[in-house]
């Protein structure tokens, strides 16, 4: 069966991998997008008959309404991600990752399908172990990590919604991000050949982006046997600490080298083990590791050596 899909941020990192993903599976696609990075990521899929896109902001009502009345199912990526963006634009993060997503979930109806990224990151440092599953505590840090904690609680008060906690996605994308973890520290790997590590024992999860886009596909199948939930999407075997990170790069890149810091702290205090048991029971499994993940990433930094592809 296929449906009429908004993404909203569709021309972003996500969503300029998955809205070719859809359009293959014969779904038709409207893309909402304010082209903030003036990226030019989906002009491969132009040519598309079932693909429309709009440039617009998801602030304003009289942009989003319209786009929303004719969807069976949306999917709301546009966001400032990430703590860094959020922490240089409070009120950016506040108005266009709460506020916005706000204003659509009232705009929708309780027939609307909603299938939202969230973060792992609320997990904080997790509990004594810092080891997480779906019901544990949240203990957000970063402003952005607040903002989906509080929209996912108003998201699961609604009908026909399911939020996907994912690990920190890695890989390329037509819209790359080189200051996500795995993909800012093989960048320097390949470019610089060294970093230094400020608290390398913290651990986080990891997920590729294209397994991302393979999560809301496998949703959007088996939508009524997992509505209404939330889980957690990363890799099961990448529950690494960022030594263990780098390591995994240096197989790759010999003399790569990275030093722990003597004096400091990282300013990111995620510290956790997050278990994907509960997605994977549904019969959902990541497809590409980090290894794989990695040995990608250095083919695409060949072409890659400049600051503009980060979001900060």
């Amino acid at each position: 069966m296929t449906y009429h899909i908004l993404v909203t941020g569709g021309a972003g990192y996500l969503g300029s991998t998955m809205v070719p993903d859809l359009l293959q599976l014969g779904h038709r696609v409207t893309v909402l997008d304010s082209f903030m990075y003036r990226q030019s990521s989906l002009n491969h899929v132009c040519h598309h008959h079932n693909f429309s896109i709009v440039k617009g902001d998801i602030r304003v009502e009289s942009v989003i309404a319209p786009l929303l009345k004719k969807a069976d199912i949306v999917i709301p990526l546009a966001a400032l991600v990430g703590a860094p963006i959020c922490g240089q634009d409070p009120v950016g993060a506040r108005t266009v990752n709460h506020d916005a997503v706000l204003l659509m979930l009232k705009l929708l109806s309780n027939g609307q399908r909603v299938l939202m990224p969230t973060t792992n990151s609320a997990y904080g440092t997790g509990d004594e172990h810092n080891f997480c599953t779906e019901t544990s505590p949240l203990n957000p840090i970063s402003l952005y990590a607040k903002e989906k904690v509080a929209i996912e609680k108003e998201l699961m008060q609604r009908e026909n919604s399911i939020s996907f906690r994912l690990a920190t996605v890695f890989g390329m994308s037509p819209r790359m991000r080189i200051d996500l973890l795995v993909n800012d520290f093989t960048y320097r790997a390949v470019h610089d050949r060294f970093v230094v590590l400020f608290e390398s024992a913290f651990k986080r999860n990891y997920v590729h982006v294209r397994d991302v886009s393979r999560v809301f596909q496998h949703a959007i199948v088996n939508f009524e046997g997992m509505k209404n939930q939330i889980y957690n999407v990363g890799l099961s075997d990448a529950n690494i600490s960022k030594i263990d990170l780098c390591q995994a790069i240096q197989k790759h890149v010999p003399d790569f080298v990275f030093l722990d810091a003597p004096v400091g702290t990282d300013p990111d205090q995620r510290n956790y083990i997050v278990s994907n048991e509960k997605i994977e029971a549904t019969g959902y499994r990541p497809l590409t590791s980090l290894d794989a993940g990695i040995a990608e990433l250095i083919k695409g930094y060949a072409m890659i050596k400049n600051s503009r592809y980060g979001n900060v």
